[in-house]
């Protein structure tokens, strides 16, 4: 039997880089994946023509997390499809670089409404239908806990929010078993931040291990926590990230 055998998962953002690797590792270990997408339906579609042909149940449901109600939509859908919730990642996420002399209400509002509030919206949303003994993983950022250049504000601020929902959540979901993670990847090579990009080398030099994580890093995390094996581990901050934040 494998470690999530019997589960059913969501996954926020899990068409491509983190997501998709998370979304393969469920399925390998024996869960059942829905995941959202908000426009690489292509790559969405080939995700679960792969899962199936492998015997893993899988469905990808287009959502846009700036929006509350397509959040709230695909997390019934997936539990209406698969009869039930074990585990949700929100891994949904932007990435802005800008000087807090130059962020605008705007840029605020779009950053914050996908890093934080699809979180929050997401994981009110699963509470109330997450079996006990439940998992909740969030996916944040090294950056949330350490910021070595400028230009930063946004990002950091969303995703430092993310931490502290995660612990007060696992105080919260706990006496039902459920436990609540955060996730803190340093570096990792996907479209967002390539290991090849011209920022990388820099990127490498403030990591212990100087070596990009691979998506699957992240994904073993996220199968670690989401069995059995981590019943006892809650609000916690994982940082997997080379040593950058040492």
């Amino acid at each position: 039997m494998t470690a999530l055998s019997g589960k059913t998962a969501v996954v926020t953002g899990g068409s491509r880089g983190i997501g998709a690797a998370i979304v393969r590792q469920f399925a390998q270990a024996g869960a059942n994946v829905a995941f959202t997408y908000a426009r690489s339906g292509e790559a969405a579609q080939q995700l679960v023509t792969e899962l199936e042909a492998a015997g893993a149940g899988a469905l990808a449901i287009q959502a846009d997390s700036a929006n509350p109600s397509e959040i709230s939509a695909a997390i019934a859908r997936a539990t209406q499809q698969f009869g039930q919730l074990d585990v949700l990642v929100n891994n949904a996420g932007v990435f802005e670089v800008k000087s807090l002399n130059d962020c605008t209400l705007e840029d605020y509002e779009h950053v914050m409404n996908i890093n934080t509030r699809a979180v929050f919206m997401a994981m009110r949303d699963a509470a109330k239908i997450i079996q006990d003994k439940g998992r909740i993983i969030n996916i944040g950022s090294n950056l949330a806990e350490r910021v070595p250049q400028a230009g930063l504000t946004l990002y950091t601020m969303s995703k430092a929010a993310v931490w502290g929902l995660t612990k007060a959540a696992a105080r919260d979901l706990g006496h039902r078993g459920i436990t609540v993670n955060i996730i803190q990847p340093g570096s990792t090579d996907t479209d967002m931040n390539p290991a090849d990009g011209p920022h990388a080398d820099h990127q490498r030099q403030l990591r212990a291990i100087p070596v990009y994580n691979s998506p699957d890093d992240i994904a073993a995390m996220a199968v670690y926590l989401a069995s059995d094996a981590a019943q006892h581990i809650t609000g916690s901050s994982l940082l997997v990230d080379g040593g950058a934040n040492i």
